[in-house]
């Protein structure tokens, strides 16, 4: 028995203990490089206010940095850094988290009201929107309806252009709102501690302390031995403190004083008064605000009386529904430049234009062949068979277009014929 205990000794004693490995500078030295310039979210992690980067981008940033080049090259690809990850997650830097996206339970009351207005306002805006678009559309349906067929077609394919880019433009619209309204997210402890170059989030833990930090300290050292040593002072300097020293515990008296005589005025005219009237002198004294700020205003005087809860509660109102009105005014102005903007604007006048276009260009043929023909029958006669296969070719060509260029073209064969006589 004893010599298999001395055996069993003997085996323990030969068995080595690990040894726990300990960062070393440079690891020390890649983490606060990472903590420095890798981006990082705040939010919250077991009910404390954390700070958590995603693994792609600190690979992204290692590789920029100093590692990836020079004598001595930590990192070549990224299966480098996510090596060098791993044993920083090791050492306990960072953790892996898992992320939960935020629902309405987790919210607040306050913040659920908050939200179901915002969702309500923008139910509003959405129909608001939807109307003027609808009552735009409509117009443009009926001076479609009352121009040609011809015309018609090739509007409706410049319409349908319009009409693609604007949803185009919508739709990069509601992306960029939707990017900018990111969903919010909680962490929650994750079972697998693993670095993987992906999306995932990495909480820090590693927090080094500032150099200020050090100098403060140091500091407050030097001026705790200063006081220390008040007796060796030279006796101007001791004066000096002295008097400062009884300054300062008189301003502090003074302000004690009147936080207590404003509280004994208040408390007088509240029991005369039946709790009717209240009178604060300095009302902002205790309060948390600057130091000129506290001595301004100088008194606040308030009646509470009969009526005084209803009036309190009209004006919560009035100010939620100018609130209100405020922000649908914006919303309202808002729309309205949308509608007017200038690809609308544009639409509306092409519509004007493509008409304008046909009347004065016939206007224009008419003039010219009126100007040629007055210039070239002061010397030719013209026939009677020539007349009548002009007017023909006229009236059908009249029958094709509109009733603006009938008329331009009886005044050019009344013209012709004014001629020809």
């Amino acid at each position: 028995m004893m010599a298999e205990k001395r055996k069993n000794k003997k085996k323990l004693q030969d068995i080595p203990i690990p040894v726990e490995e300990k960062p070393t500078k440079q690891h020390y030295a890649v983490a606060t490089y990472m903590k420095k310039n890798c981006p990082t979210k705040k939010t919250k992690f077991l009910n404390h206010q954390v700070n958590y980067f995603y693994a792609n981008k600190v690979v992204d940033l290692l590789l920029d940095s100093q590692w990836a080049t020079g004598k001595d090259v930590l990192f070549t690809d990224r299966q480098s850094c996510v090596d060098y990850c791993n044993k920083l997650l090791k050492f306990k830097f960072f953790h892996r988290a898992k992320k939960i996206p935020i629902t309405d339970k987790d919210l607040k009351p306050k913040d659920l009201k908050k939200k179901k207005e915002k969702e309500k306002l923008e139910e509003e805006k959405k129909k608001k929107d939807g109307d003027k678009v609808k009552h735009v559309e409509k117009e443009k349906e009926k001076e479609e309806e009352e121009e040609e067929e011809e015309k018609e077609k090739d509007k409706e394919s410049k319409e349908e252009d319009e009409n693609g880019e604007k949803e185009s433009k919508d739709e990069k619209d509601e992306k960029e709102k939707k990017k900018k309204k990111k969903s919010k997210i909680k962490l929650d402890m994750h079972l697998e501690q693993v670095f993987i170059d992906g999306t995932d989030a990495y909480v820090w833990m590693y927090d080094p302390i500032p150099f200020w930090y050090y100098i403060a300290g140091a500091l407050c050292l030097f001026g705790a031995i200063a006081v220390c040593l008040f007796p060796l002072w030279p006796p101007s300097v001791r004066k000096g403190v002295y008097y400062l020293s009884v300054a300062a515990a008189g301003f502090l008296g003074v302000i004690l004083g009147l936080a207590v005589l404003r509280f004994i005025v208040f408390v007088i005219i509240w029991i005369l008064t039946l709790g009717h009237h209240h009178l604060w002198l300095l009302p902002n004294l205790t309060e948390d605000v600057g130091f000129f700020a506290s001595f301004w205003p100088l008194y606040h005087y308030e009646y509470r009386g009969e009526g005084y809860e209803k009036k309190k509660k009209k004006k919560k109102k009035g100010e939620q529904q100018l609130d209100q009105e405020q922000e649908q005014e914006l919303e309202e102005k808002r729309s309205d430049a949308e509608i007017d903007s200038p690809d609308t604007a544009a639409e509306t006048d092409r519509l004007d234009t493509d008409v304008d276009r046909v009347v004065t260009e016939d206007q224009t043929a008419a003039s010219e062949t009126e100007s040629e023909n007055s210039n070239s029958q002061t010397f030719e006669m013209v026939e009677k068979e020539d007349v009548d296969k002009l007017n023909l070719e006229e009236k059908e060509m009249a029958a094709q277009k509109g009733s603006g260029v009938e008329e331009i073209k009886l005044d050019k064969q009344s013209t012709i014929n004014d001629d020809s006589s």
